[in-house]
């Protein structure tokens, strides 16, 4: 007897960006380089930024007001929030789930948190999918994202110019168990420990506790340690692992890649996305290009559908597919069946 597991459909999506906003113009002048090299080789038109009272966990707790009210669901009835957004938090080793649990008064749903960095999105969804079909007790669960990484960057650094387009916002999404509506499928995933050292922030962990000599030493910003083995190696993996994990969470939903008809993508410079939409056999209308937002860490992909929904995109039997690459390296895909 086989048994058959209940779908896990999208039962809302919603976004919350902060009102400032941060033009190509200003990022020129703070960079010291041409406005044209933001704007078309770092794909940046605008980006949003964090005021003070846009803490992660608060920016996360409204997208999970407004993603409750499009669903009109009681915060009463989630049953598990999942937070998967930048590490980068209201402090540095705490739980933010916790805190989004009390913002939105979800008191009977427990909270915990996952990390895959920009690969973050996909890679929730998978645990949030497997997670509910195992336990039936798991009807509402709601994914919550935030970042404002931008303050980790420091615009003089040039060997981070890769990363000149961090913004802050945030992004929720619920499933619902029983659901067919906008069904959840399948993922895959796909991981580069070699490469887990190439971007990290040294200051405040374990190798370099916070001293007034990391503070010194700016230590407290992201930075690149391996910059020629990004260029050299991850370059020439990056593309080909996005379309392998792309194209095996397809093919294990029982489609082919000619199927995919919109791709939620991260934020990435303009010739690796139109790159990749190449690979793919995708054409341009099929993805939206994130140059007014910037890229948002796992925010992106969720950013992208509801921008999608918005503007009439997406119809009922469409393939979607969620995907991102995050440092450390991982690269991550899910597939929804649209309607």
């Amino acid at each position: 007897m086989t048994y058959e597991f209940p779908p896990i459909g999208i039962a809302a999506i919603a976004t919350y960006l902060p009102a400032a906003v941060e033009t190509a113009s200003q990022i020129a002048l703070a960079a010291n380089i041409p406005e044209t090299v933001v704007i078309e080789k770092l794909g940046i038109r605008q980006k949003h930024l964090a005021e003070a009272h846009d803490t992660p966990s608060a920016m996360a707790a409204e997208a999970a007001r407004k993603a409750l009210a499009l669903a009109e669901l009681d915060p009463m009835d989630v049953d598990l929030i999942i937070y998967h957004g930048s590490e980068y938090k209201d402090y540095v080793v705490w739980s933010a789930a916790a805190k989004i649990q009390h913002l939105i008064g979800a008191k009977r749903a427990y909270a915990y948190e996952i990390y895959a960095l920009c690969a973050g999105s996909p890679v929730a969804i998978k645990t949030a999918r497997d997670q509910m079909r195992a336990d039936p007790m798991l009807r509402n669960v709601l994914l919550v994202s935030a970042a404002r990484e931008n303050e980790l960057i420091r615009y003089d650094n040039q060997k981070a110019r890769f990363m000149f387009n961090f913004g802050a916002g945030a992004s929720a999404m619920l499933l619902r168990r029983d659901y067919a509506t906008n069904q959840v499928l399948e993922s895959a995933v796909l991981v580069d420990g070699s490469f887990s050292e190439n971007v990290v922030m040294r200051g405040g962990g374990a190798r370099f506790p916070t001293s007034q000599a990391t503070v010194e030493a700016g230590y407290h910003q992201l930075d690149v340690l391996q910059l020629e083995d990004m260029r050299d190696r991850l370059g020439l993996v990056s593309q080909p692992n996005f379309v392998q994990v792309i194209d095996q969470a397809v093919t294990r939903s029982g489609y082919r890649r000619s199927d995919i008809d919109f791709l939620a993508l991260t934020h990435m410079k303009p010739s690796f996305h139109n790159g990749l939409l190449h690979d793919l056999g995708l054409r341009p209308d099929q993805a939206i290009y994130l140059d007014d937002y910037g890229h948002i860490q796992s925010v992106d992909q969720q950013l992208a559908l509801d921008l999608a929904q918005q503007r009439g995109l997406l119809k009922a039997g469409d393939l979607v597919v969620l995907a991102g690459a995050g440092t450390g390296y991982t690269w991550a895909a899910s597939a929804v069946r649209w309607g």
